[in-house]
């Protein structure tokens, strides 16, 4: 499933990928996989998008994302890898200071260290702009209140990166602002949430009760430059420049679990005889997996166009390619998981073929980080230029 717009190099590494994916066993629900992010990111898959200057590949999140569709595709996904250097990776290259440069990028860049993501509120939902975490000064520190909920892999994490809120001096209304908060600090506690979802990173529950935070915690430090890339007066720059990698990496997610499936239900096909014919000789059998393909490719040339213009610096235009890119991937995935299970019948639904947890999983494509209305909504207004209704 390579494709011809794809430079040799791309193709080399997808090569590379893919045959050291497969190398790896399946994990099970409760396989520690931190041994095969530590072996990736030897490697230099995991750190592919960071700056070389701090131990990075040097590349973009086209790299990032491909690397992750090829590890999914071998039934060996990193979800931490949309969270870890695609999201907090690129918001600390792109306005941390250089301290925070220094301390973190080249520690997630060789796998030493990860970081989670927290912006999802109980109440807020996707309107980040009713986020309810606050941060008040306090002489030269910050002090953090407030909730999250369904935070990947705090637990391994040595750091979240929380979306909160500040006042801003001139007119007093809240701004987001982006800190780094270490998993010990005092105050900072996590409840695992009981998932349904079979997956090797769970979802936690967060409290920031009066977290206190050194004046460095803050992305960026202190008031904005007149670049406008630092601090707390560029947060919802900050936050925008995460969420477009954050769907990229989702569809690439998505496009490599719907491929593992896909690569299951045609083996099945091929060699399930009932009447003396392979099922897979069928139109019946054939064409809808025809059209899981079909669909697979078309969410992935979206993905590798909204990559492009994202590392081409091309904001606006890749946060409407990304979200395409998202709606796509997880439509297609769903699509491939469920005609895989139905292809395989009674044996879909069994342990021994591994396809079972991905229904499920396939419903997070369409969910997080964004649903598929949201994206809706953002397509109706800001392409086509329609009025709201909220």
């Amino acid at each position: 499933m390579t494709t011809h717009i794809e430079s040799d190099e791309h193709k080399a590494l997808r090569a590379a990928v893919s045959a050291f994916a497969k190398s790896h066993s399946t994990p099970g629900e409760e396989t520690d996989n931190r041994a095969l992010w530590q072996e990736a990111a030897k490697l230099g898959y995991i750190g592919v998008n960071l700056p070389e200057a701090y131990g990075g590949g040097g590349g973009g999140i086209t790299e990032l994302s491909l690397v992750l569709e090829e590890m999914g595709a071998a039934g060996n996904p990193l979800l931490m890898m949309i969270v870890s250097p695609a999201i907090c990776g690129t918001v600390i290259s792109r306005f941390g200071t250089d301290a925070q440069k220094g301390e973190w990028l080249p520690a997630l860049a060789d796998g030493s260290r990860l970081m989670a993501f927290g912006i999802t509120e109980p109440d807020a939902g996707s309107n980040s702009h009713r986020i309810t975490t606050t941060a008040r000064r306090d002489g030269t520190d910050w002090v953090l209140t407030g909730r999250k909920v369904f935070v990947s892999g705090v637990d391994i994490a040595d750091a979240t990166l929380i979306v909160g809120r500040t006042e801003d001096a001139r007119t007093g209304r809240l701004k987001p602002a982006l800190f780094i908060v270490p998993r010990d600090a005092p105050g900072f506690s996590r409840r695992r949430i009981e998932m349904e979802l079979k997956s090797q990173e769970w979802q936690f529950e967060l409290v920031l009760d009066d977290v206190r935070l050194p004046a460095e915690a803050l992305v960026g430090g202190g008031p904005s430059h007149a670049f406008g890339s630092g601090g707390e007066d560029a947060g919802l720059l900050q936050l925008f420049a995460g969420l477009n990698p954050e769907r990229i990496m989702t569809a690439a997610f998505a496009i490599g679990m719907g491929r593992f499936a896909l690569a299951k239900a045609i083996e099945y096909a091929r060699d399930r005889t009932v009447w003396k014919t392979p099922i897979g000789a069928h139109q019946a059998i054939a064409h809808p997996l025809a059209q899981a393909h079909i669909d697979l490719e078309l969410a992935r040339l979206m993905m590798q166009k909204a990559a492009h213009l994202y590392d081409a610096g091309d904001d606006i235009g890749a946060g409407e390619a990304a979200n395409m890119a998202k709606y796509a991937a997880g439509e297609a995935c769903v699509k491939a998981v469920d005609q895989a299970v139905h292809t395989l019948g009674g044996n879909g639904l069994t342990t021994e073929f591994g396809l079972a947890r991905l229904i499920t999983a396939s419903r997070v494509a369409r969910i997080a980080p964004v649903s598929r209305e949201m994206i809706l909504n953002y397509i109706s207004h800001q392409t086509l230029g329609l009025p709201k209704s909220y």
